[in-house]
């Protein structure tokens, strides 16, 4: 998916982004492609963005002014859009990056696809599901902090405002099993759409389908920093690598316990199959 050679367009809204994450944003972003056109929409006559006006310059940002003219009204959302849409009709982009974590983005990112354009998303974990399944890559900024600190958002966040009452002393450990069950379920899914006849899958046609299944895939979620990484640490899978006599070869992957189970059972439908027509 990601071309060094695309052109991209880096759409932020910095209303609902914190300015603390943009070198990792920019950072991350540095190997989807050349980043043609970057803007951040905002209201800059605001001291909340104060924290922007100081990443302009370094990144090469430019303000898009939006003022605040209705209170729970969000201008910013409808200047990006409208200018994403403009970009898109001007056809001189491959692709857009999309920086928010607010939903009202989903239809804008699903257009844009459906014009053919590649579309990478980036926000918080907090960014609801409609708009990650929207994105072709949808990046979250927590696995892209180089600290442990959470990164904070512009405008609060009710939800995070009521926590539930639970048992802190269960959470981690019930959170750790929850984690590692789904990992389990959806690489074992994946493994079983993608395997050849023999049961073994390629690492990227395995990494390719977990993408188009959850856009917010990423092994960095899980600790790791390449999938590769990830699937060799799983002790319910196996692995091996084939060629590299003059790389590092391809790294393919299988479920612990198969046997080629899957082309034995077709070349048995098949011999089956013939021997009904002989009959």
């Amino acid at each position: 998916m990601t071309d060094d050679s695309s052109r991209l367009a880096v759409l932020i809204d910095a209303d609902n982004i914190s300015a603390k994450v943009a070198k990792d944003i920019f950072d991350e972003l540095a190997g989807y492609g050349t980043l043609t056109v970057k803007r951040a929409y905002g209201d800059w006559t605001s001291t909340q963005l104060n924290g922007w006006k100081g990443q302009l310059h370094k990144h090469a940002i430019s303000p898009m002014q939006q003022f605040a003219n209705t209170t729970g009204k969000n201008s910013s959302d409808s200047a990006l859009i409208i200018d994403a849409m403009d970009l898109l009709y001007a056809g001189n982009l491959d692709g857009f990056v999309i920086v928010s974590s607010d939903s009202d983005f989903t239809r804008l990112a699903t257009r844009l696809r459906e014009a053919g354009k590649v579309v990478y998303g980036v926000g918080a974990r907090k960014t609801p599901e409609p708009f990650r399944d929207a994105c072709d890559k949808f990046t979250f900024i927590e696995v892209l902090r180089s600290d442990t600190s959470a990164p904070e958002s512009s405008v609060p966040d009710s939800a995070a405002s009521e926590p539930e009452e639970s048992d802190p002393a269960a959470e981690p450990e019930a959170a750790a099993k929850d984690t590692k069950g789904a990992l389990q379920s959806m690489l074992t899914k994946a493994v079983n759409k993608t395997a050849t006849d023999d049961d073994w899958s390629s690492l990227g046609s395995l990494g390719s389908h977990l993408n188009r299944t959850d856009p917010s895939f990423d092994s960095r979620t899980y600790g790791f920093a390449k999938l590769s990484d990830l699937v060799k640490a799983q002790p319910f899978l196996e692995f091996k690598t084939v060629g590299g006599s003059n790389g590092p070869g391809q790294v393919w992957v299988r479920l612990k316990g198969r046997r080629g189970t899957t082309g034995a059972t077709k070349k048995s439908a098949a011999s089956k199959k013939a021997a009904a027509k002989q009959a």
